[in-house]
């Protein structure tokens, strides 16, 4: 019985500090990684943010004249360095006179609006002055200025080129700085992206392993209430969301935050009125963001869960192809699917319409902080209250302050979504493996006995009601019964699948409670109706990847159960590739592998379980001598509904509704006339007594 539920609707936390600290605990092993990716993160970031500056910088000093006239009858008593050009007028240059004095200076209304170019009168410069004298002002120790705003068009290109010589130098300078600088963004930034990008992928392969490995050793109840495309989803698709949170949100979080003051204050250095303008629409964008945290967190778990359900669907499905041809049942099936692929889609488009409604409406919000920059900041620009390129570092700088921002909500719902798969993977991992530890025995001679069994997978739902049988060395002991009546619970209980409630299960004497799981699992071999292969050769299939097992081992295995008279004719042998299930092989054939895998671990209890009913023509001749030989000194327990198999059994039980109904060999049950000989002349088709 299989009780599924649902584990993905996860509580959404966007952070939970005990399982940030889980995590956390796969980065500790890259940790050098981690602290080199901050080192260049921190280096990109001044890097990003410094640009503008060095833009600002350039236009302000070199490319916007930058020398104006000061009248000192309005500077009062402010003190300022510059070249006199009378008893009332001084020269500065607006880019070397610290700022606070030139925000005095205009308080007052002392600076006046024309701006110059200084000119050195040597070399070409000289003979443009000569040529253009009516263009020039002469200060003192012989130096010139030229107005720019109505007399520039009179001049050459070549002519301004040397007027301006010293500031082309400084343009060419401060260029080569600014492509120094993104020459070494480009650098670090690889360097830390294949850094951060390396440490990722090696803790999803840390993880992958240790959740992998942790499933496989969950008893088999978990499986039974967790489809497999759900577990699947734990080790691919949530490891997935975790890794993000490394590569995109642990570091990049503190560098976007960083990012954002940095820029902030470089602005209000700049001018606090453009800056406090900014912060205006602020409040905004907080409202905006935590609108889309909030509706964002409950349509990425409407997704997560939307996933989970087709993974599992696909699996189930798919795994079970053959039942859905036969019944042809793909029509249905497909209608199934087209529920849950609805499901998947309108949560994918509900929370596309969240992102697409987002980030529009941020980019109005940076838009109308650039306007507002535009329109305020050119007014002053035009009073001479800010400079040039002040106004062009701004704009920069307003895209760059919002980029953070819309970032930073793109990594809240990352971190939440990593929230939500941790909680689901270490659920996976809190899980309680087997208990495999326990004692061994020195030598296992196969006795096997049951004393007053009661069994159940739910509660007190009773499937195996005070069953006692005793099987000793080396004899074959058969089980039957209808459908329901516990048969298959039998072998999972000796294998230990699951714990008995009450009574106890002896081997040798040893309660199996008491032994070493690996141990107990080792001394039997179980044989299904329904083999199992996996994708790989024919030798793979036979030793399960052991390597205790030679191919010498797997070939004596072969021949032993007659399998090798098939597998030589195999392309490539042992060597040949078999498909996933082994489609590619008779269902005989199959069989045949499946005995030469129980004999090549050589256990000294065997178990078929319904292991002769589904054979084809072909190989029925070779699966029954070679059943005959693996029955040969083992200790074999059989569950048949095929009664005519067991009919050589050294004891058979009859199991209904959980209980031992009749006991004996065949002839003894046939004898009685009861349960037994009930379903062995109705298998017949026949009501005679046959005996």
């Amino acid at each position: 019985m299989r009780h599924f539920h649902d584990t993905d609707d996860t509580g959404g936390k966007i952070y939970d500090s005990r399982l940030f600290k889980r995590m956390i605990r796969y980065a500790y092993p890259h940790r050098p990684i981690f602290i080199i990716t901050a080192i260049l993160l921190l280096f990109t970031t001044v890097f990003q943010v410094i640009t503008p500056y060095i833009t600002k910088t350039a236009i302000d000093r070199f490319i916007v004249p930058g020398y104006v006239k000061v009248d000192l009858r309005k500077a009062d008593s402010i003190r300022v360095k510059g070249i006199p050009l009378d008893d009332s007028l001084l020269l500065i240059n607006m880019s070397e006179t610290p700022k606070h004095i030139v925000e005095l200076l205009k308080a007052k209304g002392a600076i006046l609006p024309s701006r110059y170019i200084l000119v050195e009168p040597k070399g070409a410069a000289l003979e443009v002055v000569k040529k253009h004298q009516q263009l020039f002002e002469r200060i003192e120790n012989g130096r010139m200025l030229l107005f720019p705003a109505n007399k520039t068009r009179l001049l050459s290109r070549k002519e301004i080129t040397a007027l301006r010589g010293r500031d082309l130098r400084g343009v060419i300078k401060y260029a080569i700085i600014f492509l120094v600088v993104l020459v070494l963004n480009m650098i670090f930034s690889t360097v830390q992206t294949y850094s951060l990008s390396y440490a990722g992928q090696k803790i999803m392969y840390d993880m992958r392993k240790e959740v992998f490995g942790h499933i496989l050793r969950l008893p088999i109840p978990f499986f039974d209430k967790n489809p497999v495309g759900r577990i699947v989803t734990r080790a691919t698709n949530d490891i997935l969301a975790i890794n993000q949170m490394y590569t995109d949100v642990l570091i990049y979080f503190f560098r976007d935050i960083l990012m954002a003051i940095g820029i902030f204050i470089i602005m209000l250095k700049m001018n606090v009125r453009l800056s406090f303008l900014i912060l205006l629409l602020i409040p905004i964008l907080v409202a905006l963001t935590t609108w889309f945290q909030n509706a964002a967190r409950k349509q990425f778990r409407k997704v997560r869960k939307a996933i989970a359900r087709i993974n599992a669907f696909i699996q189930e499905h798919l795994s079970g192809i053959e039942v859905v041809r036969l019944l042809g049942a793909e029509n249905v099936v497909i209608h199934k699917f087209d529920r849950v692929n609805k499901e998947y889609f309108d949560a994918t488009i509900g929370l596309i319409y969240i992102f697409g409604t987002f980030r529009p409406a941020v980019e109005l919000l940076r838009s109308t902080g650039l306007a507002l920059i535009v329109w305020y900041g050119g007014g002053q620009v035009v009073r001479g209250a800010l400079s040039f390129g002040a106004l062009v570092a701004f704009i920069s700088y307003v895209r760059m302050f919002f980029q953070p921002i819309i970032e930073l909500a793109d990594k809240f719902n990352i971190m939440q979504g990593a929230m939500a798969a941790a909680e689901r993977i270490f659920g996976v991992l809190d899980t309680p493996i087997e208990n495999y530890e326990g004692k061994t025995l020195p030598k296992v001679k196969g006795d096997v006995k049951f004393e007053d069994v009661w069994f159940a997978y739910v509660d007190e739902e009773w499937v195996l009601k005070g069953i006692s049988f005793h099987v000793e060395p080396g004899r074959t002991f058969a089980i039957v019964g209808p459908t329901g009546s516990g048969k298959t619970s039998i072998i999972s209980i000796l294998l230990r699948f699951y714990d008995i409630q009450k009574g106890s299960i002896k081997l040798d004497g040893t309660d199996i409670r008491e032994l070493d799981l690996r141990f107990l699992r080792r001394q039997i071999a179980l044989v299904l109706q329904d083999v199992f292969i996996f994708s790989g050769s024919v030798k793979d299939n036979i030793r399960l990847h052991s390597d205790d097992i030679s191919d010498e081992d797997v070939k004596q295995a072969a021949r032993y159960v007659y399998a090798d008279s098939f597998i030589e004719r195999l392309p490539e042998s042992y060597n040949s590739e078999l498909g996933e299930r082994g489609l590619n092989i008779s269902v005989g054939q199959r069989q045949l592998i499946s005995f030469a895998r129980a004999i090549a671990f050589n256990p000294r209890i065997l178990i078929l379980d319904e292991a002769t009913s589904s054979i084809d023509s072909e190989t029925e001749h070779l699966i029954q001598e070679a059943v005959k030989k693996l029955l040969e000194g083992r200790t074999s327990i059989v569950i048949a509904h095929r009664l005519s198999t067991i009919r050589d059994a050294d004891e058979i039980i009859v199991l209904s509704h959980g209980k031992i109904v009749e006991r004996g060999t065949h002839a003894q049950l046939m004898e009685r006339k009861g349960f037994y000989y009930y379903l062995y002349t109705l298998q017949l088709g026949n009501t005679r007594n046959n005996g």
